[in-house]
């Protein structure tokens, strides 16, 4: 059974994306020194384990980790079935540009999920 998600779920879930991906550029990419004078060097790192991270989950699996931990799901919004990799793709390079994550229409879905024609599904 498929129900609608709530905003509290979907951000926990793209939160819990974005801590993973911060906290690996931070230990691996972002240089030496303390936590603090390194930190600000792993924006950028940040953003493409994010990117890969979420496309390649979504492409594979139909679930970034944070989906996993919060019960969700990627689905083609026309037939419900995995989403195809083009779909993955813009999904995913949507997500990056944050403005489409967090803008939704009337019926509660993201710009990123109209362009590429995806929607997110509680599972059980």
């Amino acid at each position: 059974m498929h129900s609608e998600v709530s905003l509290g779920r979907r951000f926990a879930a793209i939160s819990l994306d974005w801590l993973s991906s911060y906290l690996i550029a931070i230990v691996f990419f972002s240089g030496t020194g303390t936590f603090l004078d390194r930190t600000p060097q792993a924006g950028f790192p940040a953003l493409i384990i994010f990117f890969t991270e979420y496309f390649l989950l979504i492409s594979l699996q139909g679930a970034s980790a944070g989906h996993r931990v919060c019960r969700m799901r990627i689905v083609n919004f026309e037939d419900g079935g995995r989403p195809t990799i083009l779909q993955a793709l813009i999904r995913s390079v949507l997500m990056v540009i944050v403005i489409t994550a967090i803008t939704y229409d009337e019926n509660g879905r993201g710009i990123h999920e109209r362009l590429s024609r995806t929607k997110i599904v509680l599972v059980n």
